[in-house]
């Protein structure tokens, strides 16, 4: 399926246009809350650890839970709610909260959206399907990674330098108005929407719907938990997410101050980097998803986390030599360049293993997996640069060789061994 052929699905394409700017908004938040935290405590990794904790716990909290909600409620409702709850949330820092001395209310503010992101995330990932044909799936998914990555590149841009000029404040106003408008293209997603129910086997199906109705919530979140750890495919995906996003958590404050040090701005030059990295996570996702249907998706997972070690590796020590904002930018196109695909294999991965009526638990889980392994990690790395003294470049490069490590061994491995591959056939 082409790109052309993506967006002729009006319920598809309001769903992405939705994510582009609900996304946007959100990138432009991070950059409000990065200037609060500079603004209070300059330079202070475990200051901005600790609020994106607040951004994390909830994963913990109410993943499980909201997993087996999403596969109970209607997922466009589902949506349109969190969009709309989460937007009048934002409301409050700007004309409440921000000018208050305590960080606390923040932190709480903070908490609850996540709280309701916690339904949203599987939600949409689970609709996905919904809307596309299985053999739309990986361009599908592709275009839902060039949403974020369109949406983290410019949001960050604009955000960045919104901050800049004119504080956090607009930031957060900013965000609010983006919910909003997200929620409205979602609620008018009107056509109905396929389950794919096989009408030959309605009868089986009803008895099925009639029991799963009957299961206390309980059951439905054990049923989830043994779902997910049954499936080889899954664990596989949830070992390299957990991977991921811990070294995606080992280096997330740890940059953001060592970019704030290097290139002397606290939100503009981070924006701009972030707008070439989007570049080059966008062009790979297109690459991929464009050509990237006959290849092995756990190849394409290894091979891209070898390469992306090493770009890490490259990033930090040239720029801690040459603190150029070119060549900080040339480097962070490459970072993104040779990891987009991971996400977009992973996610197709779950997409093609996964029965519709546990997608919901399965990527609610993967949540609560992939930010374990970021919190750990942001908290260990944000010890090691303020109270321990690692310089921060040495971080970076230290978790960029482990980075490189893990996917090494994992394609050798993959040579060895076929096990790995899913029923359908190497390609998948």
């Amino acid at each position: 399926m082409s790109v052309l052929e993506s967006f002729k699905n009006k319920n598809f394409l309001r769903l992405w246009l939705a994510q582009i700017i609900s996304q946007f908004g959100d990138r432009i938040n991070q950059m409000a809350l990065i200037g609060l935290i500079a603004a209070r405590t300059p330079g202070s990794t475990v200051g901005l650890a600790k609020l994106l904790s607040f951004t994390i716990i909830p994963v913990f909290l109410v993943g499980p839970i909201a997993g087996a909600y999403v596969d109970r409620w209607d997922r466009r409702k589902t949506l349109f709610i969190c969009d709309f709850l989460r937007g009048l949330l934002v409301l409050t820092i700007p004309f409440i909260f921000i000018y208050w001395e305590s960080m606390v209310p923040i932190y709480a503010v903070v908490f609850l959206i996540f709280c309701l992101s916690r339904f949203y995330v599987p939600a949409k990932m689970s609709i996905i399907p919904d809307l596309v044909d299985e053999k739309g799936l990986l361009m599908a998914n592709s275009l839902v990674s060039m949403t974020g990555m369109l949406a983290f590149a410019f949001g960050c841009a604009f955000g960045g330098l919104l901050v800049e000029k004119a504080g956090p404040r607009g930031g957060f106003i900013w965000d609010a108005v983006t919910f909003f408008i997200s929620g409205i293209l979602v609620v008018s997603m009107t056509q109905k929407i396929n389950f794919y129910v096989d009408t030959h086997k309605l009868a089986e199906e009803g008895r099925k719907i009639i029991t799963v109705l009957r299961k206390s919530l309980f059951d439905e979140i054990k049923e989830g938990i043994v779902y997910f750890f049954k499936h080889r495919e899954i664990r596989f995906v949830t070992t390299m997410m957990f991977i991921l996003f811990a070294a995606a958590g080992a280096i997330y404050v740890v940059v953001i101050v060592f970019i704030q040090e290097s290139l002397q701005s606290v939100t503009r030059d981070l924006g701009i980097l972030a707008v070439v990295l989007g570049l080059g996570l966008l062009t790979s996702a297109i690459a991929y998803g464009r050509f990237g249907q006959k290849a092995s998706r756990f190849k394409t997972i290894f091979v891209c986390l070898i390469l992306g070690g090493i770009s890490m590796v490259a990033f930090a020590t040239i720029l801690h030599r040459f603190a150029q904002l070119p060549v900080a930018a040339a480097l962070t196109f490459l970072v993104g360049l040779v990891t987009g695909p991971v996400f977009i294999a992973a996610n197709t991965i779950v997409h093609e293993v996964s029965r519709d009526e546990m997608r919901g638990r399965v990527f609610s889980a993967l949540e609560v997996v992939m930010h374990l392994g970021f919190l750990m990690a942001m908290f260990l790395s944000a010890h090691l640069s303020e109270n321990l003294k690692v310089e921060n470049f040495k971080i970076l490069i230290g978790v960029g060789c482990l980075f490189a490590f893990v996917g090494l061994f994992g394609l050798l491995q993959y040579k060895k061994q076929n096990e790995l591959l899913p029923v359908n056939g190497e390609n998948k």
